[in-house]
């Protein structure tokens, strides 16, 4: 009874046995290409994880992105991702946006693009502001520029908490 041995090589014995020097072996390597196949076998394919809606343990629900369509989105400020913002002076940027809850204990939601040169700003709780820490501009809470370099404002966006102050709701 004669039997067959299957053999099988590794990629990258095959490509050594091609005589490639160990730069090219290298650069194919940090590609990826040799991990793909480490068994000789080829790995099954698969699919790309779907993309998530905020919701559920996340704390958010709806949409905080201007690309999806209008901001229309709630914060839970009682989930652990987001119940900073029930301290007044903390921020947090949440998609498209940067959330405050100001030191004179207003929440404001702003674009959180610098109208100069798109860095995100930041909230300023010592100047009761918003900032660029980029090149120095300045926004008031309503989004209108103190100090340049920016000349156009920060487009501002409604910002409603619960009565219970358990939650805060963001629309255009």
């Amino acid at each position: 009874m004669n039997t067959t041995q299957k053999e099988t090589m590794k990629r990258a014995e095959f490509l050594r046995s091609l005589s490639l020097g160990t730069s090219t072996l290298m650069a194919v390597y940090c590609l990826g290409s040799l991990t793909s196949c480490s068994t000789g076998e080829m790995d099954p394919v698969t699919t790309p994880p779907t993309p998530t809606t905020p919701g559920g343990t996340t704390g958010l629900t709806g949409n905080a992105t201007t690309s999806a369509g209008a901001i229309n989105f709630t914060v839970d400020l009682t989930n652990a991702t987001y119940s900073k913002l029930k301290t007044a002076g903390s921020f947090a940027i949440i998609g498209d946006l940067i959330v405050a809850f100001s030191t004179t204990k207003t929440y404001v939601a702003l674009s959180k693009v610098c109208t100069h040169e798109g860095t995100t700003v930041q909230y300023r709780s010592a100047e009761n502001d918003i900032y660029c820490p980029n090149h120095g501009s300045e926004y008031a809470l309503t989004g209108t520029v103190d100090n340049g370099p920016a000349v156009a404002s920060l487009k501002a966006y409604k910002a409603v908490v619960s009565a219970d102050g358990n939650t805060l709701t963001v629309t255009a």
